[in-house]
C-alpha cells in the first residue's frame, strides 16, 4: 500500500531510469532520485576542486613570475610599478565581533561538513553490503564530498591571514548549489518519510544537512568575509561617509532568524508612541550611500556615444542586486520545498485515525508536520523580509539616481518633463518598480506550486489530476488577455496622473497670485478634468484586475470540481482521505493564486514606471565640455579671466509631445498621453558673442528687454548649449539670479550656504548687502526661519540675502543678475559702493543691469541687442550717434528730467506735507528703507519657525478614520452590502467542503451524480458571489477615493493664504501623490479582503498579538509619512535652484543632503516591514504548534471521543489556519496602515476656510467700481501686506470702502475679480501665451492681440511660428523675466479694470521700456485709479499723490511736488536718486 504511494523515481535507489520512461519522469529522476542527485553534488564538488586548484596553481605561477622580474635587469622599474598610490599604507581593518562570528561560522560549517562526510564515508564501508551497486556510488559521493569541505574549510581559514573582505567566487557557487541541493536532498527525504519508505540514514541526516548549509547559503549570497566590517566605508562622491553599526547589523543568527532583534522596538512602540529618534538607523549595506553607489558602478556603457542603452535601470538594477533577488528566489524555493508537508499527510491522518495503529507511527507524522510547518514559517517570513528588504535598497538607489540626475539636467530636459512628473518619479515611480521586484517572483512561483501540487496529487487520485490543467489554461488565457489591456491602461492612466499631479504642483507654486486674481475656480476646474480622467482610466485598468482577481479565486474551486468530477466518471474510489488531501493541497493553492492578480499589477505598473525612469535618466545632461575651467593661479592683474569667442549658444525649447488621437481612443499605449519628447530642439539665442573680462574688472551687460543678457551669463556657467565657439573660465563662480531662490532655513543657513561660520566675515558681509537694519527689525535676528520660496521676505529682502550668500563664498568670478531691480535707491547706492566696489573689489563681477546711473563706474560695458553684444567699451566711448548705448541712456536721461523739474519747483515756506495719522497698529519685524514691507503671520512667541512640525496623530487610527472611509459613498448601505456578500460567500464556501465530508463520511450511500452535481452547484454560487463582491468592493473603492480628493482638494483651494504661506508644498503633494495613490489604488482591495478574512477566522490570539504590534507598526507609518515630505521639499527647492547649485559647485553637499533624508525615510519602512515580520512569524508559530496539538489529540484519544468523518475537513482547514490568521492580520494591519493615508488626506480635507467666494446678499453691480474711489477708514490689520484691499488677513477693525462698498462684505472673488494686479514677480504658467494672457478664456484673438501690441510683446509673438500658441513653459523659463513682466502687464490691459495695483510693474525691464509702460499706462488707464509700489522715482513722479513708509508706518501722504517743497523722507529720496551717479 504505502510503497504504491510514491512515484518509483522517488523510492527507487538505481543510477538509471528504466527505458521507457517519459520526459517528466526523465526530470523527475534526475533531481528527485537518490543516485542522480548525490552525482549532481559530487560533480559540483568535482568542479569546485578543479576550480580551486586551477587558481592556487596561477597564483603560484604568478608570484613566481613576479619575483623572477625583480630579481632581473627591470627591478627598479617594476618595483616603482608595484608601489602603493598612498604613501603610507592604511593599517589592516579590525574585524568586529559580528566580522569575527561569520568568519567562525563559515570555517566551522565547512568543517563540520567535511568531518560528518568522512564519518559518513568509513559508516558506509564498514555497514553497507559490498555486493550492490549502492555502495560504490556512496563511498564516491562521500569522499568528493570530504574533499571539497576539506578544500572550502581551507580557503576559508587562508582569508584570515590576508583579511579578505570578500569570499572568492568560485567558493560562494559551490555553497550555493551545495544548499540548492540540500534543499532537494530533504524535500525528497520528507516524501519518503511522509510515505513510509525512508533510506536510511541518508534521509534522516539530509534534514540536519540543509540546515546547516542556510548560513552558507546567506554568506554566498551576502560575499562578505566579516573581516574589518564593524564600520561600512561609503564612497559617495569622492567623499568617504562612515555608517554606525545597527542593531540588525549586529544582532546573532539566532535573533536574525526570529526576528528577535527588534524586539525592544517593539517594546517602546507598544508603552508609547514612537518619534523619530526612537528609531535605530538601517544596516550599512542598506543605507541609500551603499544603494546610490552599488547602482551607479552597475549603471550600463552605451554601445557607442550615438547610441542609447535599451532598459538600462531594469539592467543596472539585476547588475546591482541579482544576489539579493537570488536570496529570496532560494527562500522561495526552499519555502515551496516544505510547504506541501502537511497536505501530503492528510490521508495518512485519516487513515491513522480510521483503522488504528502504533502511537510510534502517529508520534511521528505530528513530529514531521510540526518540523514542517515551522521550517515553512521560518521559510516564508524570511523570503518575505529579504523581498522586502531589497525593494527598500531598490527604492533609495533610484530616489538618490533620480535626485542626482536632477542636477545633471540640461534645461530643455527639465523643462520637457517638468518638476510635477519629476516629483512622481520619486514618489510613484521608484515606489512601484521597487515593489515589483518583490511581486515579481510570485509570477514564476505560482506555476511552479501548481505543478508541485498536482505532482503530489497525481499520486494519490491518479490520471484524473491532468483535467486540472484545463482550468489553468483557461485562467491563463484570461489572465494574459486582461494583463495585455491593463498595460494600455495603466500606461494611460500614470500619464494623466503626471499632468494633475504637474498642475498642482504649478497651483502651489504660484498660489498666491492665483488668489490675487480669482482664479481658484479656473485652475481648479482644470486639475478637476485632469483628475476625471486619470480616475476614468484607473477605473478601466481596475475593472480588469477585477476580472483577474475573480478567475484566479476561483480557479482553486473550478480546480477541485474538474478533478473530483473525473475521478466519479471514471470510478475512481473517493474517500475522505484523498477528497481532503486534494481539497487541503486546493486550499493551498489559494495564497499564491490570490497574490498572482497583484503580482501582475506590480509588474505592469512598474513596467510602466521603468520606462518612464528609462525616458528620465538617459535625456539629455549638461555638457561639461561646453566651459573650459581652468585654475585662476598665476593669472597676473589685467589678465583674462572669462572669455567667449565666435560663440553660437542655444536654448533647448522642446515640450511635451501630443497624439491626435483623443482620450477614448483605444490605440496604442502613448495615444493620448502626453509623452515626453526626446529629441532636443535647440533655438540659437546667441549669435558671434565675443567677450572678454579681465582680473580686477566691473563689466556690466546692458540691453532692452529679451535682448539676451540673462542668457549670456547662462552660457558662461555653460547652462546653454554650445553651437559652436570657445569657453575659457578661470577661477570658482559665483551667481546671483535675477529671481531669487531661497532655502527654506534660517537666514543665517541661507548665507552661509554650507560654509563654516567666520564671524568677522558674516558681520562684514551683512553690512556690505545693507541687511543690518533688517536684522534689527527681526525678533530672532538671522535666526529668522524663512518660509519656503522666501514667503515671509520682500522681494529686496530676497535679493539681498542671496547677494550676501554669494559674497560668503568668496568665489573669483561674480555673475550678478539684475540686483538692483528690488531695491530703492538709497540701498542700490549702497550695495554697490560697500559690496561690488568695496568687498568684492580686485573681484572679477559681471553685472547685468538696467540701471545706468551705475555704468559711470563700471570699467567695461557690453550691449546686447537681438543675442548680440553690438557695442563693448567704456561709458563715454559707448556714447556714439545713433547707437544702442545711447538710445538707453536718453531714454534714463528723459525720465530723470521729471524729477529734475519736481526739484527746480521753487519751495513755498508756507506749504508743509499733509499730516496723516499713524495707523500704530502696522508694524513690520524686516524692512528696508524705502522698501515694500512685508512681514510674516504672527507666529508662536519664542520661537523662529514660520514652518511647523507636521502634524501627526498618536496612538491607533480612530474608528472615525474607518467609518469616513467606509461610508463616504453609501453610507452604511454600503457597509452592509459587503458584509453581507462577504458572509454569503464566505458561507458558500464553506458548504463545499461539508458536503465532502458528508458524502466521502461512509455513512449514506454514495450517489455520483448527486455528488458531483451539488458540489458543482455549489461552486458556481460561490464564482458568481465572489465577483458581485469583487464588483461592489470595487466601485465603493473608486467613489470613495474621487470624494475624498475632492474634498480635499476643494479645503486646499479655499485655505487661506497662511496656510500655504506655513505649509511647504511637499507636505501638500505627498497626500496628493502617495497617499491618495494608496486611496485610489489599495484600500478598496485591503477592505474587502480584510472583511472576508476577519470572517474566515477570528480568535483572542488576532486580537492580543494584533494590539501590541499595531502600537509599533501604525506609528512607524506615520512617521515614513511625516519623512517623505522632507525629501520631496528638498527635492522641489533643488530643482529650482538648480542653476545656482551647480554654480556654486554645491551639488555634492545638497546630494549627500538628500541621501540622509532618504535615510530617515528608510529607517521607517524598513522597521515597519520588520514588525509586520516579526508578528507573522509567531502567529504562524503559534498556529503551528495548536494545529500539531489537534493532531496529537487526533492520534491519542480514544475513538468515540473522534468523529471521524470530520478528520480529514479539520486537518484540511487546521493545514492553512496558521498562514490564514497570518494572512488576515497582516492584511488588516496593512489596512490599518494603509488608512493613515485617508487620515493624512482627511487632515487637509478639513482646513480652516478663507471668506466665501461668492456672497449671494451681498452682489455688486456688474460694473463695480465705477469711479475707483477708496477710502481707508481707521484700518488696523494684523499684519501688513501689500494687497490687503485682496482681503488675505481680515481687518482687526476699520473699514476698506471702494466706491461707496465695505469690501469686507462682499465674496472675495467678486472683490479679486474686479482689481488688476501686477505683482512683483511675474507668474506664467505652462502652456500658450493665451491662455496666460487671458487664463479664463473670456477675450476675442482681435482683442489678445490689441494688449500685446499694448504692452510691447505683438512683434516678439507674431515672430513665432504658433503665434498665440507659442509654447510657454514652466514657469515661463523660455521667456526673459522683462517679456513675463510685460505679459502680466497685457493681462490688466486686457481686464480693463477701474482700480489697478502695480507693485514693482517695471523693476526688471529697462529705462527705455520703462518709459514706454508708463506712457502706456498713462493713456490705457488714464480714467483708472493706480496704486503703484516703486523703487524707480522717476515713475512715481507723475503720480497724484506719494504714501511714504518707515518701519511700517505712514510717514507721509502728499503730491510729490508739495512733498519736494520742504525737507521730508520723499525729497531725501529724490536727491539720492538724482545724485547718485556722481556720488558712487
Amino acid at each position: 500500500m504505502a510503497a504504491a504511494s510514491l512515484p518509483w523515481w522517488l523510492s527507487t535507489t538505481a543510477c538509471s531510469p528504466p527505458p521507457s520512461s517519459s520526459f517528466p519522469d526523465l526530470l523527475a529522476f534526475l533531481f528527485l532520485s537518490p543516485c542522480p542527485q548525490r552525482a549532481l553534488l559530487a560533480a559540483l564538488d568535482l568542479a569546485f576542486l578543479l576550480a580551486a586548484l586551477f587558481l592556487a596553481v596561477r597564483a603560484r605561477l604568478s608570484r613566481s613570475s613576479r619575483r623572477g622580474i625583480t630579481n632581473g635587469n627591470g627591478s627598479h622599474a617594476a618595483a616603482a610599478e608595484e608601489e602603493p598610490l598612498l604613501a603610507k599604507p592604511p593599517p589592516p581593518p579590525t574585524p568586529g565581533r559580528s566580522g569575527r562570528l561569520r568568519h567562525g561560522i563559515a570555517l566551522a560549517v565547512s568543517v563540520a561538513l567535511a568531518a560528518a562526510s568522512l564519518v559518513l564515508l568509513v559508516t558506509a564501508v564498514l555497514l553497507l553490503p559490498r555486493t550492490t551497486a549502492w555502495l560504490a556510488a556512496e563511498c564516491a559521493f562521500l569522499a568528493a564530498q570530504f574533499a571539497a569541505h576539506f578544500a572550502a574549510a581551507g580557503v576559508v581559514a587562508a582569508e584570515k591571514a590576508s583579511a579578505a573582505r570578500a569570499h572568492p567566487v568560485h567558493l560562494r557557487l559551490f555553497w550555493a548549489g551545495t544548499a540548492a541541493l540540500a534543499a532537494l536532498f530533504s524535500a525528497s527525504a520528507a516524501a519518503r518519510f511522509a510515505a513510509g519508505e525512508p533510506i536510511l540514514p541518508d534521509d534522516f541526516i539530509a534534514f540536519p544537512g540543509f540546515v546547516v548549509s542556510i548560513p552558507l547559503l546567506y554568506i554566498s549570497i551576502t560575499g562578505s568575509t566579516g573581516l574589518g566590517e564593524e564600520t561600512a566605508i561609503l564612497p559617495i562622491g569622492g567623499e568617504e561617509r562612515h555608517a554606525t553599526a545597527t542593531t540588525y547589523a549586529t544582532a546573532s543568527w539566532l535573533s536574525l532568524a526570529t526576528f528577535s532583534w527588534i524586539n525592544p522596538l517593539i517594546s517602546k512602540g507598544s508603552r508609547a508612541a514612537l518619534a523619530a529618534e526612537d528609531v535605530p538607523p538601517v544596516a550599512p549595506d542598506d543605507t541609500a550611500e551603499a544603494a546610490y553607489a552599488l547602482f551607479v558602478s552597475n549603471w550600463p556603457a552605451p554601445p557607442s556615444p550615438e547610441t542609447k542603452v535599451r532598459r538600462p535601470v531594469v539592467t543596472t538594477l539585476l547588475r546591482s542586486f541579482w544576489p539579493q533577488f537570488l536570496l529570496t528566489a532560494v527562500l522561495g524555493v526552499a519555502r515551496l520545498s516544505v510547504m506541501y508537508i502537511g497536505p501530503s499527510l492528510v490521508d495518512r491522518f485519516v487513515n491513522f485515525v480510521r483503522r488504528g495503529g502504533e502511537l510510534t507511527q502517529g508520534l511521528q507524522l505530528v513530529v514531521i508536520l510540526l518540523a514542517g510547518k515551522s521550517a515553512e514559517a521560518l521559510a516564508s517570513h524570511h523570503y518575505e523580509f529579504q523581498g522586502q528588504k531589497l525593494g527598500m535598497r531598490i527604492r533609495a538607489a533610484l530616489l538618490a539616481a533620480v535626485y542626482r540626475k536632477s542636477l545633471r539636467l540640461s534645461t530643455g530636459a527639465r523643462r520637457a518633463h517638468g518638476a510635477g512628473a519629476i516629483v512622481n518619479y520619486m514618489e510613484v515611480d521608484a515606489e512601484e518598480v521597487a515593489n515589483v521586484t518583490h511581486e515579481l517572483h510570485n509570477l514564476w512561483l505560482m506555476p511552479l506550486e501548481i505543478t508541485v501540487a498536482l505532482t503530489l496529487l497525481y499520486t494519490h487520485l491518479g490520471p484524473a489530476v491532468l483535467t486540472a490543467v484545463a482550468a489553468i489554461a483557461v485562467v491563463t488565457v484570461v489572465v494574459a488577455f486582461a494583463n495585455r489591456r491593463n498595460l494600455e491602461y495603466q500606461f494611460k492612466f500614470l500619464g494623466k496622473r503626471d499632468e494633475r499631479m504637474k498642475a498642482i504642483t504649478e497651483l502651489l507654486n504660484y498660489i498666491r497670485v492665483i488668489k490675487l486674481q480669482g482664479w481658484e475656480e479656473t485652475f481648479g476646474d482644470r486639475i478637476r478634468e485632469l483628475r476625471e480622467a486619470e480616475l476614468g482610466w484607473l477605473a478601466k485598468s481596475m475593472y480588469f484586475m477585477c476580472a483577474n482577481t475573480v478567475v484566479l479565486w476561483s480557479g482553486p474551486v473550478a480546480m477541485a470540481v474538474l478533478v473530483l468530477g473525473t475521478c466519479v466518471l471514471t470510478g475512481v474510489t473517493l474517500d475522505a482521505g484523498k477528497v481532503f488531501t486534494a481539497t487541503a493541497f486546493f486550499r493551498m493553492l489559494d495564497g499564491p493564486m490570490q497574490s498572482f492578480p497583484e503580482a501582475i499589477a506590480s509588474v505592469t505598473q512598474a513596467t510602466v514606471s521603468l520606462g518612464r525612469l528609462d525616458r528620465y535618466l538617459l535625456d539629455a545632461e549638461l555638457d561639461d565640455s561646453t566651459v573650459e575651467r581652468v585654475d585662476d593661479a598665476g593669472i597676473p592683474m589685467g589678465g583674462v579671466v572669462v572669455e567667449v569667442c565666435d560663440g553660437f549658444f542655444a536654448w533647448d525649447m522642446r515640450g511635451k509631445k501630443e497624439s491626435e488621437e483623443g482620450e477614448d481612443g483605444d490605440g496604442d499605449e502613448d495615444d493620448d498621453e502626453k509623452d515626453v519628447d526626446d529629441t532636443p530642439v535647440l533655438e540659437t539665442v546667441l549669435k558671434g558673442i565675443n567677450l572678454e573680462v579681465k582680473r580686477g574688472e566691473l563689466a556690466a551687460v546692458v540691453g532692452m528687454v529679451g535682448s539676451g543678457k540673462s542668457s549670456l551669463l547662462s552660457c558662461i556657467m555653460g547652462e546653454m548649449d554650445k553651437v559652436s565657439g570657445k569657453v575659457r573660465v578661470c577661477g570658482s563662480t559665483a551667481y546671483v539670479s535675477q529671481t531669487a531662490w531661497i532655502q527654506n532655513g534660517t537666514i543665517q543657513e541661507n548665507i552661509l550656504f554650507g560654509q563654516q561660520m567666520d564671524a568677522e566675515r558674516y558681520k562684514e558681509v551683512v553690512r556690505s548687502c545693507s541687511l543690518e537694519k533688517d536684522l534689527e527689525m527681526m525678533e530672532f535676528g538671522d535666526q529668522t526661519e524663512i518660509g519656503e520660496r522666501g514667503i515671509n521676505l520682500s522681494g529686496g529682502q530676497k535679493q539681498r540675502i542671496q547677494l550676501a550668500r554669494a559674497v560668503y563664498q568668496n568665489c573669483d568670478i561674480y555673475l550678478l543678475d539684475d540686483v538692483f531691480s528690488a531695491v530703492d535707491a538709497h540701498t542700490g547706492s549702497n550695495i554697490f559702493k560697500e559690496c561690488l566696489r568695496g568687498m568684492l573689489k580686485g573681484k572679477i563681477i559681471l553685472l547685468v543691469t538696467h540701471q545706468v546711473d551705475f555704468l559711470h563706474n563700471v570699467d567695461n560695458i557690453f550691449v546686447m541687442r537681438d543675442g548680440m553684444i553690438v557695442q563693448s567699451g567704456k561709458y563715454n566711448e559707448l556714447l556714439d550717434a545713433n547707437s544702442d548705448f545711447l538710445a538707453l541712456v536718453a531714454a534714463h536721461d528723459s525720465s530723470m528730467e521729471l524729477v529734475d523739474q519736481s526739484r527746480q519747483v521753487v519751495k513755498s515756506e508756507h506749504s508743509h506735507p499733509k499730516a496723516v495719522a499713524r495707523i500704530s497698529s502696522l508694524r513690520s519685524r524686516s524692512i528696508g528703507k524705502g522698501e515694500k514691507v512685508l512681514v510674516t503671520p504672527d507666529i508662536e512667541a519664542a520661537t523662529s519657525k514660520i514652518i511647523q512640525e507636521e502634524e501627526r496623530e498618536s496612538g491607533q487610527v480612530s474608528w472615525r478614520v474607518y467609518k469616513l472611509y467606509m461610508t463616504e459613498a453609501w453610507g452604511w448601505w454600503g457597509v452592509v452590502g459587503m458584509l453581507g456578500f462577504a458572509l454569503v460567500w464566505q458561507v458558500s464556501d464553506m458548504a463545499s467542503d461539508y458536503w465532502l465530508s458528508y458524502e466521502t463520511s461512509g455513512s449514506v450511500p454514495f450517489n455520483p451524480s448527486l455528488f458531483i452535481g451539488v458540489y458543482v452547484a455549489i461552486a458556481a454560487a460561490s464564482i458568481i458571489l465572489q465577483v458581485i463582491k469583487t464588483l461592489l468592493e470595487t466601485v465603493l473603492g473608486l467613489r470613495t477615493a474621487q470624494i475624498f480628493f475632492k474634498k480635499m482638494f476643494d479645503s486646499i483651494l479655499h485655505a487661506p493664504m497662511s496656510f500655504f504661506d506655513t505649509t511647504p508644498s511637499g507636505r501638500i503633494l505627498s497626500r496628493a501623490s502617495s497617499d491618495q495613490t494608496t486611496i485610489d489604488d489599495v484600500l478598496a482591495f485591503f477592505v474587502g479582503l480584510t472583511i472576508s478574512m476577519y470572517i474566515s477566522v477570528l480568535s483572542t490570539i488576532i486580537v492580543t498579538c494584533q494590539n501590541r504590534y499595531l502600537a509599533t507598526s501604525r506609528e512607524l507609518t506615520r512617521l515614513e509619512g511625516v519623512t517623505k515630505a522632507p525629501v520631496i521639499d528638498h527635492f522641489s527647492e533643488t530643482v529650482l535652484g538648480a542653476t545656482t547649485i551647480r554654480c556654486f559647485k554645491k551639488d555634492k553637499e545638497f546630494f549627500h543632503e538628500n541621501l540622509d533624508r532618504i535615510n530617515s525615510s528608510l529607517r521607517m519602512y524598513f522597521h515597519n516591514y520588520a514588525a509586520n515580520e516579526w508578528l507573522g512569524f509567531r502567529l504562524e508559530l503559534i498556529g503551528t504548534l495548536v494545529l500539531s496539538i489537534t493532531a496529537f489529540l487526533m492520534i491519542s484519544l480514544p475513538s468515540n471521543f473522534i468523529k471521524k468523518e470530520f478528520v480529514g475537513m479539520s486537518l484540511s482547514y487546521g493545514l492553512s489556519l496558521n498562514s490564514l490568521v497570518y494572512f488576515a492580520i497582516s492584511i488588516s494591519c496593512m489596512l490599518e496602515n494603509d488608512m493613515v493615508a485617508v487620515e493624512r488626506v482627511n487632515q487637509f480635507s478639513t482646513l480652516p476656510s478663507e471668506a466665501a467666494w461668492k456672497t449671494e446678499d451681498h452682489l455688486p453691480s456688474p460694473n463695480w467700481p465705477t469711479h475707483g474711489d477708496i477710502d481707508i477708514d481707521d484700518l488696523k490689520v494684523p499684519t501688513e501686506y501689500t494687497f490687503n484691499f485682496e482681503r488675505h488677513n481680515q481687518p482687526v477693525q476699520g473699514k476698506i470702502i471702494i466706491d461707496g462698498i465695505d469690501i469686507c462684505t462682499l465674496g472675495l472673488h467678486d472683490l479679486r475679480s474686479r482689481f488688476g494686479i501686477i505683482p512683483q514677480e511675474p507668474v506664467l504658467f505652462e502652456g500658450t501665451i493665451r491662455n496666460n494672457i487671458d487664463p479664463i478664456g473670456q477675450y476675442t484673438d482681435a482683442e489678445i492681440w490689441q494688449a500685446l501690441e499694448a504692452c510691447q510683446l505683438k512683434d516678439a509673438v507674431s515672430s513665432k511660428p504658433q503665434k498665440l500658441d507659442a509654447p510657454v513653459a514652466d514657469s515661463g523659463e523660455n521667456w526673459s523675466v522683462g517679456q513675463r513682466q510685460l505679459l502680466c502687464l497685457g493681462r490688466v490691459i486686457l481686464k480693463r479694470t477701474r482700480i489697478l495695483f502695480m507693485d514693482e510693474a517695471t523693476a526688471s525691464v529697462d529705462s527705455q521700456t520703462d518709459a514706454t509702460i508708463q506712457k502706456i499706462t498713462r493713456q490705457e488707464f488714464s480714467s483708472c485709479t493706480i496704486i503703484s509700489i516703486a523703487h524707480r522715482l522717476p515713475t512715481v513722479m507723475d503720480c497724484d499723490r506719494v504714501l511714504v513708509l518707515d518701519a511700517g508706518l505712514v510717514k507721509e501722504f502728499d503730491s510729490p511736488s508739495r512733498l519736494i517743497e520742504q525737507p521730508s523722507l520723499f525729497d531725501a529720496m529724490v536727491q539720492e536718486y538724482a545724485n547718485r551717479s556722481s556720488n558712487l
